[in-house]
């Protein structure tokens, strides 16, 4: 036992063992490559593992929603349709807007759309003969034939924006609600893209994290996630999501996401500009509210507020010279 430590103390025994690491780790220098490159092989064939799994749930999804929104169609709008089919709706008042405005407000199916070309028909006779029932009875006396006949022209006009008045209505208030957590939804999406996720991965990630927030964005961009499964261009479903909200930040993004698709460019660092766009967007908005707000208040205080003042001060003095005298 001696003899071999002493052997290892020895000068051309510690050289060969240094020698020795020295070859080993050189080997390993430049087989690491080779692993590096195992390893990315793997990596790859998983994320396109994850993405297949991911586009047969969402195809499978799409075929059971839809079975289920053909089921409601044939049981809720059998009298829409037959009044849309009777007097020819579809080619009188569908447009290309139509359909775009129902889809901003969250109606996406096609009993939506018949339900709004029947109550398009529908709504100004039903006006019309309120306006004339009420003219005729409460205010018989005071209305003439001819009063009461441009009455109810007026509501039969009234009728006929009703329901557009009331689609535009909610569209808008949805559009608020994604607008104020889209910032929030950017952010998220950036951090996903940046952790190594994929544009699919990443968009259903956020609808589930955003869903607490704003349901109209988290559905939208659930939608999004299913047609960038099964379209043929991902280009197009991008393009769909900016159509669908209506909102320019929406756009923005939706760009830079095809350019970078496009020219190969990375979508993080895209998507870091954007966000920190967003975000002065949004401060230089509410600054623009709070700036607003002084000339909002004038006519409250000249209306509520002065008159009040008025008598808090001059009301003593009013009181004290009137038993004066």
């Amino acid at each position: 036992m001696i003899d071999f430590v002493q052997s290892l103390l020895q000068v051309q025994t510690i050289i060969a063992i240094l020698a020795s690491l020295a070859v080993f780790a050189t080997i390993v220098t430049i087989a690491s490559p080779l692993f590096a490159n195992d390893k990315l092989a793997a990596r790859t064939k998983f994320v396109t593992s994850e993405r297949d799994r991911l586009k047969a749930a969402q195809r499978a999804a799409l075929e059971t929603k839809s079975d289920v929104a053909k089921l409601r169609e044939r049981q809720s709008t059998g009298i829409f349709d037959k009044v849309v089919r009777t007097f020819n709706l579809r080619r009188v008042f569908e447009a290309e807007g139509t359909r775009e405005l129902l889809r901003r407000a969250g109606y996406r199916s096609e009993r939506h759309l018949t339900m709004f070309l029947a109550m398009r028909a529908i709504m100004p006779i039903v006006v019309a003969i309120l306006v004339f029932v009420y003219a005729s009875t409460t205010f018989a006396s005071h209305f003439t034939t001819s009063t009461r006949m441009l009455a109810t022209l007026g509501g039969l006009f009234l009728g006929s924006f009703t329901p557009g008045f009331f689609v535009k209505n909610a569209s808008d208030k949805r559009q608020g609600l994604i607008k104020d957590a889209w910032s929030d939804a950017l952010d998220l999406l950036l951090i996903c893209v940046e952790s190594g996720m994929s544009l699919e991965m990443a968009m259903a990630r956020v609808s589930r994290e955003i869903g607490t927030q704003s349901v109209p964005l988290a559905e939208e961009l659930q939608l999004t996630t299913a047609e960038l499964s099964y379209l043929p261009e991902r280009r197009k479903a991008l393009e769909n999501l900016a159509k669908r909200t209506g909102l320019e930040t929406v756009r923005s993004v939706v760009t830079a996401m095809i350019q970078a698709e496009k020219y190969g460019t990375p979508l993080g660092s895209a998507l870091r500009v954007l966000a920190e766009e967003n975000r002065k967007d949004r401060l230089m908005e509410a600054e623009r509210k709070a700036a607003s707000l002084p000339p909002k208040l004038t006519v409250p205080m000249i209306l509520f507020f002065l008159p009040v003042t008025f008598v808090v001060v001059l009301g003593p003095s009013l009181i004290g010279v009137f038993n004066w005298k």
